[in-house]
């Protein structure tokens, strides 16, 4: 046989031999698979004051370890971003009490939302809807929106799960928090998942000077006895009253109920610049209504309202004497009030013994990159 004819059969061979998986010696091994990955959550156990409600959990997404760490990582990675130049963390920043200390948030392009971020601490007890107007039900929702929102991260979340999916840690990080099987059932309603679990462990110390009072182990000073009565409507002169405990209730120091606190000016039949809840409820008396933030740590939340047009609280509590711009869904609660400037100074030093340094501090919650 020519030399050339042995040496092209011998090669053909060779060829045939490598593309046939059935004829090589070695297993055949799916990469995507992820069974090989040992799966055994353990149960994350929420650190919630006595003083507090208990949080409602979806029965289809319990907090686990591996859970809320794969949502802690989320939260941080700018990978969620179209650019991965933006995390969630930019618009929630630990030392802000979770929010960005800006009026008007930021995105990826440097646009500006139309809103202030709210702050994040105690969000799991959070029944009544979720952002100022309401328009997420569950966290696991409204973790969903940012990614694809054209103003914030502006991503597909289509590409994301291929980067999730692709990328050398989280496939990995998802078996282990969710049992999945293989890479490409990582997906956005997992992703979201991961990341309300971590939200949900962003709950106070319980060692604010409030939270210690309540339990005995401290005093409030004169003063802040003083404010505290003026908040809560405690002290039987009215001129005294501030009004504050209505929509700002211990312990949450929110009812997470949407009012409309007087501070836009109508622009047409009971319309505003922003409807808040009435943009999605469709209902004309909602209009200018905004969810109730809280009020724990609200000195590391400045600036305040939903368009941060206040930069302290002494504007807010100047808006409040004077009763708000007159509509017709004003909340109820709101006139004009009388306060003197020792009531003032009184209703501050109340409200700064509900800063809680140890919630910001908290190392569970940094950036763990």
């Amino acid at each position: 046989m020519n030399s050339k004819w042995v040496i092209w059969f011998l090669i053909s061979s060779l060829w045939l031999s490598c593309g046939d998986k059935s004829m090589s010696n070695g297993p055949n091994i799916d990469p995507d698979d992820l069974t090989h990955i040992e799966y055994n959550p353990s149960d994350f156990n929420l650190n919630i004051p006595d003083n507090f409600p208990q949080m409602d959990i979806p029965p289809d997404n319990p907090n686990t370890v591996e859970g809320v760490d794969l949502g802690r990582l989320l939260f941080y990675d700018p990978i969620l971003s179209v650019d991965s130049t933006l995390s969630c963390s930019f618009c929630h920043l630990p030392v802000g009490n979770f929010t960005d200390n800006l009026a008007l948030s930021l995105g990826v392009s440097g646009n500006s939302t139309i809103r202030s971020s709210m702050t994040l601490l105690n969000i799991g007890f959070v029944n009544s809807g979720l952002f100022w107007d309401g328009r997420s039900d569950i966290l696991e929702h409204q973790a969903l929106l940012p990614v694809e929102d054209p103003v914030e991260l502006e991503a597909d979340w289509i590409e994301i799960e291929q980067k999730l999916r692709n990328n050398n840690t989280y496939p990995s990080l998802f078996r282990k928090a969710f049992g999945i099987e293989n890479i490409l059932e990582i997906d956005r309603e997992l992703a979201s998942k991961a990341i309300a679990q971590f939200e949900r462990t962003l709950i106070s110390s319980g060692n604010s000077k409030y939270d210690q009072v309540i339990r005995g182990d401290a005093v409030f000073t004169d003063q802040e006895l003083q404010g505290h009565d003026i908040f809560f409507d405690i002290d039987e002169d009215i001129n005294r009253h501030a009004e504050c405990g209505h929509c700002h209730n211990a312990p949450l120091f929110t009812t997470n109920e949407y009012f409309n606190n007087g501070i836009q000016t109508p622009v047409g039949d009971n319309t505003f610049k922003d409807n808040g809840l009435g943009e999605i409820s469709g209902n004309l008396f909602d209009n200018g209504m905004m969810r109730t933030p809280t009020l724990r740590n609200i000195f590391h939340s400045a600036p305040y309202m939903h368009d941060g047009r206040f930069e302290t609280l002494d504007e807010v509590i100047d808006h409040y004497i004077t009763g708000g711009h007159p509509t017709d869904n004003l909340a109820p609660v709101l006139r004009p009030l009388t306060m003197s400037d020792e009531d003032r100074a009184a209703l501050i030093a109340f409200i700064r013994t509900l800063e809680d340094l140890d919630f910001i501090n908290n190392p569970d919650h940094q950036n763990p990159f």
